[in-house]
């Protein structure tokens, strides 16, 4: 194997935003869409909505501050390149975002949620929403452009507040496929998805989409919203990282593909094989984010993460010939 000579360090931010968008970072960058293992690793946990709201004046900025500490302490140990905040209302997100940069300035891309889009319906819903799209479908458009506008306006100050940019968490699909046929996606979904995510490049702002399940059927219109990255890419529902690489990889940045259900129950084989495959067909050409197909969630053992990082920590380097593309695009 050809080895490139060792390219200038980026700062994680800067490892992102070139994976983003499209280019080939020092290495290939890391992040999670959440890290819930916090206990396991540090033996804290985040800052919750519930413990600010009974907080005032100095007290309030303590458990702020404390929490953007911890954050740093957490993504630090993990050695992650983004940070995606959770758990707190606009405000204490934004003032977090804020305290984080105090503490490390501009080091890490800084995310929060973003999306306002349908995404599936519970099981006492399905039904009637089913019965909306046939009954009464102005009316769901216009909660569709509310739920926009909504989104719309709330990430406009998020940005403005100091953070970097988005996951969008809808979920449209189960392992099967879309919750809606492209035709009902086309019209209920993808103009304002699309809008959202143009409005957050207007601003400056990343927009990474995720979905768990089978996008396969609607994949090119979610790359046709123009989101700066894919995230999922669900091999529980087979999708498959190589195909979706060779199919719009100079079109979107891809995000995941390590299987969670693998890193749960699965075999330490299990685990490596799945994080190999992510990282050998993900990476060439750049554009690729390491991370799991959902999240290290309660209840994974924090050593077997460590298992499929161990896999990133040793090939997250770029080799001459993967940095030229390694012909994923062809085929």
């Amino acid at each position: 194997m050809t080895h490139a000579a060792t390219l200038p360090s980026m700062s994680p931010a800067g490892r992102m935003k070139a994976a983003l968008n499209l280019k080939v970072p020092d290495r290939v960058p890391t992040f999670e869409l959440e890290f819930q293992l916090t206990e396991e690793l540090v033996g804290r946990d985040y800052l919750r909505q519930n413990q600010l709201d009974k907080a005032f004046g100095r007290e309030r900025e303590r458990l702020i501050r404390e929490n953007a500490e911890l954050i740093v302490t957490i993504y630090e140990k993990l050695g992650h390149d983004a940070i995606c905040l959770h758990h707190l209302d606009e405000a204490g997100l934004c003032a977090t975002a804020r305290e984080i940069r105090r503490l490390v300035g501009d080091k890490y891309l800084l995310l929060v949620h973003g999306d306002g889009t349908f995404a599936i319906p519970d099981g006492s819903h399905m039904l009637d929403f089913a019965y909306r799209m046939v009954d009464e479908p102005e009316a769901l458009h216009d909660q569709a452009r509310a739920m926009m506008t909504g989104a719309i306006e709330r990430n406009k100050r998020m940005l403005a507040g100091g953070l970097d940019g988005f996951i969008l968490c809808s979920d449209y699909c189960f392992n099967q496929g879309p919750f809606l046929s492209p035709t009902q996606f086309a019209a209920f979904i993808t103009p304002y998805l699309a809008r959202i995510i143009a409005s957050i490049r207007a601003e400056g702002g990343f927009a990474i989409k995720h979905t768990d399940g089978n996008i396969m059927p609607i994949l090119d219109q979610l790359v046709a919203c123009r989101p700066h990255a894919l995230h999922s890419l669900d091999p529980m529902a087979g999708v498959d990282i190589r195909e979706v690489k060779r199919l719009v990889g100079r079109q979107v940045a891809l995000a995941g593909n390590v299987h969670c259900a693998a890193l749960q129950t699965g075999t330490d084989d299990d685990v490596i094989a799945s994080a190999r495959y992510a990282m050998t067909y993900g990476k060439p050409g750049g554009g690729y984010i390491f991370c799991t197909s959902n999240i290290p969630f309660k209840g994974m053992r924090l050593e077997r993460y460590q298992l499929a990082f161990d896999v990133y920590l040793q090939n997250r380097d770029y080799t001459d010939q993967e940095r030229l593309g390694n012909g994923w695009f062809r085929g």
